[in-house]
């Protein structure tokens, strides 16, 4: 057996050493629709071990390559392939080609909202994503609206799947413990994961109100020239936490219509 991997600062590391919990994590995944998984930030391979039992294809990325060299030497497995990658870097279809594949892992928490943006981004191939972050990343993301947690990650997201938070991990099961609670979260991608709208406005229409997120979106909407008329709708008297997901994709293509009428 190799020597165990000192945890990184600069990568963000945190090793898991709870048995239980791994398992735990290991099971959020349904294996409803795909038999291939994504490990990101494996470590040293505590849910490695949990996934590698069930019957499923694995590739374990990791940037870190003392990490590699562990898993290399204590994961034989023939379902397992050990990649050492930047996930943020890789083409994805490079990894299971066109198949469908489920993500999972113990997040680094420095870049744990730009892997959710890179699911998001390949939602046609990923049904499902589970995972520890950092608890009020986990919680964030499933946040509905009226919450002062609520903005551009938990709208964007569940515009796409169904979040679900699980449930808190505490400091002292991980190696060094981080300042922080975790949290462990699932989402599932809906039947129906495009837009009826224009999805590069809505992205635009999400981050811009919520960068302004006190202001009414009449206010924090105003670089979108919107006509005189369409600003008289009621919607533009709330301010973005007010509105649901389906209520952002309404007030799209509000302004999808009036662009197209203004115009003409």
């Amino acid at each position: 057996m190799s020597k165990p991997v000192r945890a990184k600062k600069h990568l963000g590391q945190h090793f898991l050493h709870d048995e239980n919990i791994a398992e735990k994590i290991s099971n959020t995944l349904t294996l409803q629709g795909y038999k291939n998984v994504l490990e990101i930030g494996p470590g040293m391979g505590v849910l490695t071990k949990y996934l590698i039992k069930k019957d499923i294809e694995i590739i374990a990325l990791d940037l870190d390559t003392d990490s590699i060299t562990y898993l290399i030497e204590n994961y034989p497995e023939k379902n397992l392939q050990i990649l050492e990658a930047d996930f943020l870097k890789t083409e994805l279809t490079d990894l299971f080609g066109d198949e469908p594949f489920a993500i999972t892992g113990n997040f680094p928490y420095n870049i744990s909202t730009q892997i959710v943006f890179k699911a998001l981004e390949n939602r046609a191939q990923i049904p499902e994503f589970t995972g520890m972050f950092q608890k009020e990343v986990a919680q964030r993301i499933c946040e509905k609206e009226g919450s002062k947690t609520y903005g551009i990650l938990s709208v964007l997201t569940q515009a796409f799947y169904d979040a679900e938070y699980l449930f808190t991990v505490k400091p002292g099961v991980f190696n060094p413990p981080p300042k922080v609670d975790s949290g462990v979260l699932r989402l599932r991608r809906k039947e129906d994961f495009s837009l009826p709208c224009n999805e590069k406005l809505f992205y635009k229409v999400v981050k811009t109100g919520f960068q302004q997120r006190r202001k009414t979106l009449r206010n924090s909407l105003k670089t979108l020239n919107l006509s005189d008329k369409l600003k008289e709708d009621s919607i533009f008297g709330k301010r973005p936490e007010q509105l649901s997901v389906s209520q952002f994709i309404s007030l799209t293509q509000k302004i999808e219509n009036d662009a197209v009428s203004t115009h003409n």
